[in-house]
């Protein structure tokens, strides 16, 4: 009786490891694709599914952004924009990207603005880095060649005001975002983390299948530093940030920051440190995340408590000095705070 059941036994064990084997192998794995874009700009996309080398498919996607929107390619579609006061539209991202910066600067109180380029160069934040000399006079001049709404496009072609300018440097990284996932999408993959330069936007689960999990840092940390301020989960949304602390100088015992009110040509000057924007695709978490730090918490928090699309986490100080936060109702249940 003994040699059957031992027989038994054995093919039960067999049938257990066939069985395990085989659902480890048919399980999606994690893929992981990294590189640079737009210069120096490391990017990092995360999916499940099979192995394949979707990494050719998502740079060439990535080369033909910069070639349309690259202020520093001198025969790209916005340089040739930018030197003629009009442009034809050669490739499929020009209109959408001008459709979205159009919503925004009309939803912000034209705090959103591609145009300020010219301003945010002269107050030091362009290719030269270089430390100005500003007067009242000069920032009046430029704000001469400044304004957004002085722009008319459609779905063919777009014209500027002439010694206008338009940059949309602002919003690329979550343009390129949304771009990369809808390759994905094209090519049957539901889970997936693409990430550029910070720029987040996350589907369906990771390879423990649960939500993705993305760090938002301690804005008050120096530049060199990296400290996690909270956690945040995100399931078919784009998360983006904006802030001052990781692009300013200082000068005569003045800190100047990159963001620049484009309503004043000065410095957007309050105590909001970083905000971060979730929304439903990544170049509109971008662009609204851009326009909350020149508007300031308050006119900020009143758009994201009308608008259901979107939510977000205000990192600031208060009276005080104290670092403190105010956070969104809808994204609450999905972020943590971390203690130091």
């Amino acid at each position: 009786m003994k040699k059957p059941a031992l027989i038994g036994l054995g093919l039960m064990l067999i049938i257990a490891f066939l069985w395990r084997t085989y659902n480890q192998d048919s399980k999606p794995r994690l893929i992981h694709v990294s590189g640079l874009t737009m210069g120096t700009i490391a990017y990092n996309v995360k999916y499940l599914g099979e192995p394949g080398d979707l990494k050719n498919d998502i740079d060439l996607v990535l080369t033909e952004l910069n070639q349309s929107l690259s202020t520093y390619i001198p025969d790209s579609e916005i340089s040739r924009l930018n030197s003629t006061g009009q442009l034809n539209f050669e490739s499929d991202y020009f209109y959408p990207v001008l459709q979205v910066s159009k919503e925004v600067f009309l939803a912000t109180n034209k705090t959103f603005d591609p145009s300020i380029g010219p301003l945010a160069q002269a107050w030091g934040f362009g290719p030269d880095k270089k430390i100005p000399e500003m007067s009242q006079a000069k920032v009046d001049s430029l704000m001469a060649i400044v304004g957004f709404d002085k722009v008319t496009f459609d779905e063919n072609s777009v014209l500027i005001p002439e010694n206008h300018q338009l940059d949309f440097g602002a919003i690329a990284k979550g343009y390129a975002v949304d771009l990369v996932a809808e390759l994905l999408e094209e090519n049957n993959i539901h889970n997936y983390m693409v990430e550029i330069g910070g720029e987040v936007r996350c589907k369906g689960i990771n390879e423990k299948e649960k939500t993705w999990t993305l760090g938002i840092e301690d804005p008050t940390v120096e530049k060199s530093e990296r400290r996690l301020y909270a956690v945040a989960r995100l399931q078919d949304r784009a998360l983006a940030t904006s802030g001052n602390y990781r692009n300013y100088y200082e000068k005569d015992g003045r800190i100047y920051a990159h963001i620049i009110d484009p309503r004043t040509g000065y410095n957007a000057t309050h105590g909001l440190l970083s905000v971060s924007v979730f929304a439903a695709d990544c170049i509109t978490a971008d662009a609204f995340a851009t326009a909350f730090m020149v508007l300031g918490m308050e006119d900020s928090f009143a758009i994201v408590e009308e608008n259901n699309d979107l939510d977000a986490i205000f990192i600031y100080q208060d009276d005080q000095g104290n670092l403190t936060n105010l956070i969104s109702e809808g994204i609450k249940p999905f972020v943590e705070i971390k203690s130091f």
